[in-house]
């Protein structure tokens, strides 16, 4: 797949993009990044993307022409999603990122300022994306983190499918503990489970543990997430002993 990120600041992807998994996915040529300056696709002399807002708001709006401009450039297919890295937009959650990573082409618009002209999110995106509840200075930050999630969904980045498959959020659960050698650090034992060499008895604790942790931590997660009769079990032996844990 290939991703088209216009923004007004491209050299902020220049460290992001030469690192890690980016960087050797890139190199493999399993998906591309471009990254476009949108004061490319802005007419006059000072290539101008920015205008007051009417009415008189303070601060400044990505005007429509340069951007209708790029992306009309940037598109391979009239079917290319376009998308506004935009704290009003949709929250970004691995069945986005699977949906995104199924396309052959993404294109993304880093935001700026106040805004961009209503003009681009009415007639022109498919919809917008949110990375979180909070307010950026631009679209730069959020556009990486959308890359960096979806990338993990082509095929081949990640070195084994199934891990990106228990990953937390996944399967609508935080991901199980994980602990590696030393086997007693200052006292501190991995659980003896793990080094049972039992694979059904792990498999079972991680579960538990995952259910766990996502009721302590994310319990709005459980609304949403695909349990068994097991499961259910569980996690109602788990909300009695934290009530009787309180009455003590």
């Amino acid at each position: 797949m290939r991703f088209d990120i216009i923004t007004i600041f491209p050299e902020m992807f220049a460290g992001f993009l030469e690192v890690g998994l980016i960087r050797r996915a890139r190199k493999k040529t399993l998906f591309e990044v471009y990254v476009h300056n949108l004061r490319d696709y802005a007419r006059g002399k000072h290539r101008q993307v920015d205008d007051r807002p009417f009415g008189g708001d303070e601060g400044m709006v990505f005007k429509p022409e340069p951007v209708f401009a790029a992306v009309e450039a940037l598109r391979e297919s009239p079917q290319t999603p376009v998308y506004l890295l935009s704290p009003q937009g949709r929250r970004l959650s691995p069945a986005l990122a699977a949906e995104l990573a199924a396309q052959p082409q993404v294109v993304l618009i880093c935001g700026r300022y106040e805004g961009v002209d209503e003009r681009v999110v009415q007639h022109l995106v498919r919809d917008e994306i949110s990375i979180g509840d909070y307010v950026l200075s631009g679209g730069e930050l959020a556009a990486m983190v959308v890359v960096d999630t979806v990338s993990r969904f082509v095929p081949g980045v990640v070195g084994k499918s199934e891990s990106v498959a228990r990953e937390s959020f996944s399967q609508g659960l935080l991901d199980f503990p994980q602990y590696t050698r030393p086997r007693d650090f200052r006292g501190m034992k991995v659980p003896p489970v793990l080094i049972s060499g039992d694979h059904r008895t792990i498999a079972q604790w991680r579960r538990r543990k995952a259910l766990e942790k996502t009721e302590a931590k994310r319990p709005d997660l459980l609304e949403q997430a695909a349990l068994t009769a097991d499961d259910r079990r569980f996690l109602e032996h788990i909300k009695k002993d934290n009530k009787e844990r309180k009455k003590s």
